[in-house]
């Protein structure tokens, strides 16, 4: 086959490449620029563009750095940054896999090879004729609540070849193959801050803005912050109050409030209810599907509160998986219930739905709060936009 390899400079990638060149595969081998410029950011490429030069020559392949820096703003990071002033938790990497490395690389660059292969920790499975996106067998390292906002479309073009290889395979495989990067440390954190401070690129965004911090129990002043969206439900770290632990657990946007809970184990920072919205389905909308498998049986379908689906999911990148079920209420929208208790559930962050044996991904949605969905209700019916996500496919 002919194949795009995105290569990122680290042994993810280049371990890609050694598989698929052993393979007999024809690759073409692509970096993405979308770091930072000038005082928008400190992220250099350089280091990473020359150890994707080193694996070119050394498999004698063809090796093409493409800018997507101005896309990557106009949609991940402006998304994040309205996300934020929302007082929501953004998920950028999610956002940057379906409108970049997915998006805008596919339409004019991916298109034109058989399939695209990425490092991802992740497998594309083919079911009845149709791919699913499958999870890998690293439990650690599975990346694919990363993947869990692209369409099908992209699904079908993609191939990950690392989704059967345990991570510490991956080093042995690479210092077997010689590879220059094979103990090269993995990059951390969001890619386009490069060495920037994720508050820091904050308070350069959006400023500061100082606001009481309010022990949410008793209703006391306990503290100051420098804006509500330095900081996220759930968090606990980087508060700067004495007598902790103390957990982040509501935020008041209007009013530039932040209130928190006290203890270990406070019950204001667990909840099973978790309502979402923009629910998106990468294969197929497991609900049509159980009513068409009714039809077809001649069943009659559940209605109501009976009609639920049992799933898997996460609330965030962990090896954890949580089990409960999905199911739609009146207005439309998605509610998971959890049968154990979730810590943090963070608005504005992504629930990322798994079959209940957790080796497909079915889709996410976007865990939204009661007030979120009346504002955004209000604007499309006065004629604005209703959707907090990119609409790129």
């Amino acid at each position: 086959m002919k194949i795009a390899v995105l290569v990122s400079g680290g042994v993810d990638s280049a371990v890609v490449v050694d598989k698929l060149f052993k393979e007999g595969h024809d690759l073409h081998l692509f970096y993405i620029r979308i770091g930072m410029d000038n005082d928008q950011g400190d992220c250099s490429a350089e280091e990473d563009i020359e150890m994707c030069t080193l694996i070119a020559r050394k498999y004698n392949l063809p090796l093409k750095v493409v800018s997507l820096h101005e896309e990557y703003w106009d949609n991940v990071m402006a998304y994040t940054l309205r996300t934020v002033k929302d007082g929501l938790t953004p998920h950028p990497d999610m956002m940057c896999n379906k409108m970049i490395k997915f998006g805008f690389f596919e339409e004019r660059w991916g298109k034109e090879f058989d399939k695209t292969a990425t490092g991802h920790y992740a497998s594309v499975k083919e079911i009845d004729g149709k791919y699913y996106l499958a999870t890998a067998v690293d439990p650690v390292k599975d990346q694919t609540d990363f993947l869990a906002q692209i369409s099908y479309k992209q699904l079908s073009h993609l191939i990950f070849p690392l989704g059967n290889i345990p991570k510490s395979e991956v080093r042995r495989l690479a210092s077997e193959a010689g590879l220059p990067n094979a103990v090269r440390k993995d990059s951390q954190g969001i890619c386009f801050l490069g060495k920037i401070n994720y508050n820091d690129f904050l308070e350069r965004q959006l400023g500061t803005k100082a606001g009481p911090v309010i022990e949410i129990e008793t209703g006391k002043k306990i503290g100051e912050h420098r804006g509500y969206w330095f900081y996220t439900i759930g968090q606990r770290k980087g508060l700067g109050l004495g007598g902790g632990p103390w957990y982040v657990v509501k935020k008041n946007v209007r009013d530039n409030v932040v209130y928190v809970s006290n203890g270990y184990d406070t019950r204001a920072q667990y909840g099973r209810t978790i309502p979402v919205e923009e629910m998106h389905w990468i294969t197929g909308n497991p609900f049509e599907t159980k009513k068409e498998r009714e039809e077809a049986s001649h069943e009659t379908g559940a209605t109501g509160e009976e009609e639920k689906i049992s799933i898997a999911f996460k609330t965030r990148h962990s090896p954890e998986f949580y089990q409960g079920y999905i199911f739609r209420n009146s207005d439309g929208g998605y509610v998971v219930e959890s049968s154990t208790d979730i810590q943090g559930i963070a608005p504005g962050q992504f629930a990322i739905i798994y079959t209940p044996d957790r080796s497909l991904c079915l889709g996410s949605g976007m865990i939204s709060l009661p007030a979120i969905k009346k504002r955004r209700r209000t604007k499309k019916r006065d004629g604005g936009s209703d959707s907090m996500l990119p609409n790129h496919n």
